[in-house]
């Protein structure tokens, strides 16, 4: 009895407390429905550290700070330049987070620490004391590779300046030429950084002068440092402080906030990661999405410091996230671009400029191992889209493997990051057809489609008779390589059908080289082949180019004349003789062997491009005679002749999971 008083007694003094907490939040100024669910927020937010009160000496020195002491920067540069570490010096430095804490703060996924690479622009807010004065810097570390351009275009959107970091040993890359004008168009100011220049291959004079002449950039003031070691990182904010413009904005106007990107969270709904342009926003204020026209009302306002940290405002200029109480359930919602404003201040508010939506350029059809798993699957899938809108996903059904989702990424590198993360964060067990990319059929009628499904081709006889022509994408390559290997890359460029643009040197042993190649033959490990060609000293970056018309074909795979149609795939018709005969090759090791015979091929249309033959078992009817009439013996083997046509006529050939899985791994 004495327990169950004490509980109650505890009980009443925890929601007094919560009670004063959202009285103090301004909870009791919204409707009785919105009431409740603070609460059970405020409950929510006791289970999770990064929703504790608001830091009030820290809010007390962000607020003293006026906005032309505002810098707002990223870190562009090619993969592996060292941008997450010089990132954490830089916190390290402004006292964000404590020297030798884990590695790589802002890389956050499993896969981002496992492969070194960052896969989604992480923001952080710093606060450092330059000359006696405070400045509030916000940082942004954008990943380096091509397949996340969509991440590093939405960061520059947020910032007035970028670090461009160059590896003082590699020197200007194809990926650092690429983000150099994506940064240029924007209109950052860009900061020359030599990073890496402790390596006894470094070579930071080789390094300014490619950035000279490469970008017309004035070298005279580059910084070189060593992340990792630490030398002369300090010098790095000076530079952003007095180079990088104080973002331009007004709190007394009407709030203008612009959705730079979000993410998902199972107890606070959509977390929205934003930038103010004009006046502030606070938590228990209405807001009103300018696109979709939905109203919410704010349930915590705050800066990532490194992790979430909650203010009581947000004010022109700086970054930060939100949530909304109750909570944004439906991802769809946020659309990354949008613009919101306090509800009533709608017509004074003009619509920012919104981002491109990227376009998937590489398609896999995703299958699960066990037909049982098929909802735990789609579960999993949703959840890694929430955070990554470029990818795209429809379900489609598979004879030979049941149903599954036909999915869309930005490239290669995108797909694997992706089908690691479902292996990893949720434990599926999946079946992934090998990528492919999309076509465009123009029909007689003038009408387009793109293709991205193999099974809609048009090759029936009747269909393809009103198809004018098909069209297949090209993308413009840029590859960075030393001279040596030239004959080597244009040979292999040459191979995969492609159309030289351009050849300059940019030093004396280094060389940019532009190609045409259609996006199919990109993705079919072109990048290995070109690393195995230079001893991995090439670099490679790529842009759409165009479509152009070609001779497209469905290759089919077939066993005993029935397609199976989770191998088909749509090619050129010169990798059709090529590809056919790897199919029935591979495909014929993982059939087993049944009573009759079995006939792989790879067909095109009507046309038998490859075949090979799995042989029956064999009875041998002959055992039981001895000196027997040559009649005899014809008559036995004519009538085990007669039955195995019998059992081929009605015999279904037994193709298990595992065969598929084994011919479809990579």
């Amino acid at each position: 009895m004495q327990g169950c008083w004490q509980f109650a007694r505890w009980l009443r003094r925890v929601s007094c407390s919560q009670t004063a907490s959202l009285s103090s939040r301004g909870g009791f100024g919204l409707p009785r429905s919105t009431r409740f669910f603070s609460t059970s927020a405020a409950w929510n937010a006791r289970a999770k550290p990064s929703s504790s009160s608001p830091d009030t000496d820290l809010e007390k020195r962000i607020a003293a700070i006026p906005l032309e002491r505002y810098r707002n920067f990223c870190i562009v540069a090619h993969v592996d330049h060292g941008k997450s570490t010089l990132s954490d010096r830089l916190l390290e430095l402004t006292g964000t987070i404590k020297p030798g804490m884990n590695k790589q703060v802002l890389d956050k996924l499993d896969v981002e620490r496992e492969r070194g690479i960052t896969v989604k622009a992480q923001t952080c807010t710093m606060i450092y004391n330059h000359q006696g004065e405070d400045y509030l810097l916000h940082l942004v570390d954008t990943p380096g590779h091509v397949d996340f351009r969509a991440e590093v275009s939405r960061s520059y959107a947020s910032c007035g300046g970028a670090l461009l970091l160059v590896d003082a040993s590699q020197g200007v890359q194809a990926q650092t030429v690429a983000n150099f004008y994506l940064a240029f168009a924007q209109g950052l100011e860009l900061i020359p950084v030599i990073n890496k220049v402790d390596l006894p291959s470094a070579d930071p004079e080789r390094a300014l002068e490619q950035m000279k002449n490469s970008f017309e950039l004035d070298t005279e003031n580059a910084v070189q440092v060593s992340a990792k070691t630490g030398l002369n990182v300090e010098a790095v904010l000076p530079k952003v402080i007095e180079k990088v413009p104080a973002p331009v904005g007004d709190s007394k106007k009407p709030l203008r906030m612009l959705l730079v990107d979000s993410w998902y969270d199972s107890y606070r709904g959509v977390i929205l990661l934003v930038r103010i342009f004009d006046g502030e926003v606070r938590p228990g204020q209405q807001l009103v999405s300018l696109v979709t026209g939905l109203k919410y009302y704010v349930g915590e306002v705050g800066i990532m410091y490194p992790l979430e940290t909650p203010q009581t405002v947000l004010r022109a200029g700086q970054v930060g996230y939100i949530y909304f109480n109750p909570g944004m359930k439906r991802s769809q919602e946020a659309k990354i671009g949008d613009t919101y404003t306090r509800v009533g201040c709608e017509k004074q508010v003009e619509l920012l400029p919104g981002f491109e939506e990227p376009k998937s350029m590489v398609f896999v059809a995703v299958y699960p191992m066990n037909a049982d798993h098929f909802e735990h699957l789609e579960d999993s899938i949703n959840q890694l889209i929430l955070n990554d809108r470029s990818i795209t996903m429809q379900k489609e059904s598979s004879e030979a493997l049941g149903a599954g989702f036909r999915m869309g990424f930005l490239g290669t590198l995108h797909c694997s990051v992706f089908e690691d993360r479902l292996r990893q964060e949720h434990g599926a067990s999946i079946i992934i057809t090998p990528p492919s990319v999309p076509v465009k059929v123009v029909w007689k009628d003038g009408t387009e489609d793109i293709i991205t499904n193999p099974a809609k081709f048009p090759d029936d006889d009747s269909v393809r008779l009103k198809v004018a022509e098909v069209q297949e994408p090209y993308v413009l390559a840029t590859i960075t390589f030393p001279d040596e290997y030239l004959g080597k890359v244009i040979e292999l460029c040459e191979a995969n059908r492609g159309e030289q643009q351009s050849i300059e040197y940019f030093t004396s042993s280094q060389v940019i080289l532009k190609y045409e190649l259609p996006l199919a033959h990109l993705v079919d490990d072109f990048f290995g082949k070109l690393k195995g060609n230079t001893k991995g000293y090439a670099s490679l970056d790529y842009e759409e180019s165009a479509w152009r018309a070609g001779n497209i074909a469905k290759l089919q795979l077939l066993v005993n004349k029935v397609p199976v149609d989770a191998v088909a795939r749509i090619m050129h018709m010169s990798q059709v003789q090529y590809q056919g005969r790897q199919w029935v090759t591979k495909f014929k090791q993982h059939v087993d062997r049944q009573l009759f015979e079995i006939v792989i091929q790879a067909a095109v249309g009507k046309k038998i491009v490859a075949r090979e033959t799995i042989k029956p078992y064999r009875k041998d009817v002959l055992a039981k005679l001895h000196a027997s009439d040559v009649s005899r013996r014809r008559k036995l083997l004519e009538k085990q002749k007669e039955g195995r046509k019998r059992l081929r006529a009605v015999g279904n050939v037994v193709i298990e999971h595992k065969a598929f899985q084994a011919f479809l791994a990579k």
